[in-house]
């Protein structure tokens, strides 16, 4: 009985260590630009002694991105890929900017889930569940309202305002990704097959096109 026991603690300490994953054996593992190597924990990490203060620095979120685009959206985003500090240490940031009736079209973080803190103006956010609910939870943000999206769920962004609309978005992963639902629908390379899509989207083929021909 004893050992039944022995045998359930130890595995729910495994449990556990796999759940918080692997606890850091170093300060920290800046991102080394100049290797090839690559893991699921992180990429490889700089030689210490070359490490420095600006590894651990980025500057651009204290101005508007640029908005004139179809979209009426910028995003800075503030990742390992700018910010080499922030390697295995699971966090990223983000400055977005929208013009008035601007959009972040509908996307996905397959690596992160998102929490938005509205700076300036207002937004409405929302985001939608997995099969079989589809459920759409959405709200319109003031200034200083928090909204949180749970990681690898469709989500929107939409400023409604007569003003612009500055966000800061903050991700609990160093690298999130993201993935565009029009682009990667209509911007695939290779084309994914017109027939299908106008098939799955119940649409004229030369709607299609029309919308390939975009992305």
């Amino acid at each position: 009985m004893a050992q039944y026991f022995i045998l359930l603690i130890i595995s729910a300490l495994i449990s556990i260590a796999l759940a918080f994953g692997p606890a850091p054996l170093q300060d920290f593992c800046v991102a080394d630009p100049t290797s090839t190597a690559r893991g699921n924990r992180g990429l490889a990490c700089k030689n210490p002694t070359l490490v420095q203060a600006n590894d651990f620095f980025f500057s651009g979120l204290q101005s508007p991105g640029n908005t004139t685009n179809p979209y009426g959206a910028s995003i800075i985003p503030v990742t390992v890929a700018t910010l080499p500090g922030l390697n295995t240490l699971g966090i990223s940031i983000a400055r977005l900017d929208l013009a008035p009736n601007g959009v972040i079209p509908p996307h996905l973080h397959p690596r992160g889930s998102e929490i938005l803190t509205v700076l300036e103006g207002s937004l409405q956010v929302g985001f939608v569940t997995s099969n079989p609910g589809y459920n759409h939870f959405n709200k319109t943000l003031q200034a200083g309202d928090v909204f949180v999206v749970p990681v690898g769920l469709v989500h929107y962004q939409f400023n409604a305002g007569s003003g612009n609309t500055v966000v800061i978005a903050a991700l609990n992963s160093e690298s999130p990704g993201i993935i565009a639902i029009p682009t990667a629908i209509f911007g695939a390379k290779p084309d994914i097959g017109s027939d299908y899509l106008a098939t799955t989207f119940q649409l004229d083929k030369k709607i299609v096109d029309q919308l390939l021909a975009k992305f």
